[in-house]
């Protein structure tokens, strides 16, 4: 196993678990990086590799919401939280449109979009869109606070957001999913909160998708890569999301807004002259 090539899978985890909570597109940033630093693998091992690094990230949440997250209670006698049942057959109901759509048309978006030129305008289009929704949001109250007040309608109209990400990468999940919820009178820290649960089964069915389509096989030093680069995704992610949600409470989004459109300019000047 050449200590490159883990050193590779090192910087793509750190990558990963940066980009993939912070609403500034996973995608993006991995495509760019992968300019400078190839993995030295197959084309079909860095498309599984892609996604299933995000299992490290999903692993971050479930660690720092357990609480919030798992629903039942083991104390002198079991306890069920009715509250996060319903919670999850919220998250279910946003995860529909995506997962139809995903299922259907993977292989055609992922030739139709995943490409420089569709990332980068998807980075600029949604970077001017939060500054937007942001100096719109100064004057509103949002409507909903808790996570309990978030309805079945709201869950849908979250999660038509997150198709359009995953029709379009580049969109970021979690940025269009914060996004769709800031619109729709949502406020930050619940946003957020809902966009990583909504995470875990959009990442879980996506992972399965993808080892499904490469086979299982694997060589030893793919399976050292996958491992290494998860395992640091994990570690970064808490820190982040630690980083975020503590951020949020007192700023908002314009500062990834006004990255976005910065990394979206860079993207289309370094593909146009290369």
């Amino acid at each position: 196993m050449d200590i490159i090539e883990i050193i590779k899978a090192v910087l793509f985890g750190i990558v990963e678990g940066i980009t993939e909570w912070l609403p500034i597109s996973s995608t993006g940033h991995m495509i760019l990086l992968n300019e400078f630093v190839k993995l030295n693998v197959s084309e079909d091992f860095w498309e599984m590799f892609l996604v299933v690094i995000q299992l490290g990230a999903i692993l971050a949440v479930v660690l720092l919401f357990w609480n919030k997250i798992f629903p039942f209670r083991f104390r002198e006698k079991p306890v069920v939280q009715k509250d996060i049942f319903s919670l999850w057959f919220k998250i279910l109901a946003a995860c529909i449109p995506a997962a139809v759509v995903g299922l259907a048309f993977d292989d055609v978006l992922d030739a139709l979009f995943y490409n420089p030129w569709c990332v980068a305008i998807a980075l600029i289009v949604f970077g001017v869109a939060f500054l937007v929704i942001e100096n719109r949001n100064k004057t509103i109250k949002p409507k909903i606070t808790e996570l309990g007040e978030i309805t079945y309608t709201t869950a849908l109209l979250i999660g038509v957001f997150q198709l359009i990400a995953a029709v379009f990468p580049g969109t970021s999940r979690s940025g269009a999913t914060i996004l769709g919820a800031l619109l729709i009178g949502v406020s930050r820290t619940v946003a957020a909160e809902f966009t990583f649960f909504l995470a875990i089964p959009v990442m879980l069915g996506a992972s399965l998708l993808k080892l499904v389509k490469f086979g299982f096989a694997f060589t030893k030093d793919e399976i050292v890569i996958l491992a290494v680069g998860m395992a640091v995704a994990f570690a970064v992610s808490v820190a982040v999301i630690r980083f975020l949600m503590g951020y949020i409470k007192k700023h908002d989004f314009k500062v990834f807004g006004w990255y976005r459109i910065v990394l979206g300019a860079v993207v289309l000047l370094y593909f146009t002259l290369s």
